[in-house]
């Protein structure tokens, strides 16, 4: 391996969405920083089995308004 051009390996702390905090190690930001999570394996759906309802109708009606012009039909 050549010296000099790899990062810096050094220990991170992740927080995690409900404050639990988790020591690794990291190429990520200095030695001693904190990286707050906004998803994890406590919150998302994947692993927890629960499903957030996401708004589509309102992106659909932003859609339909901004491209009415050309004509397009909608349902």
């Amino acid at each position: 391996m050549k010296k000099g051009i790899h990062p810096d390996y050094h220990k991170i702390t992740y927080v995690m969405t409900d404050g639990t905090e988790v020591e690794t190690m990291s190429t990520w930001g200095k030695a001693g920083d904190k990286m707050m999570l906004e998803v994890d394996p406590k919150s998302h759906p994947a692993w927890t089995g629960v499903r957030r309802i996401v708004d589509n109708g309102g992106r659909v009606g932003k859609f339909n308004e901004k491209f009415a012009s050309f004509g397009l039909k909608t349902n």
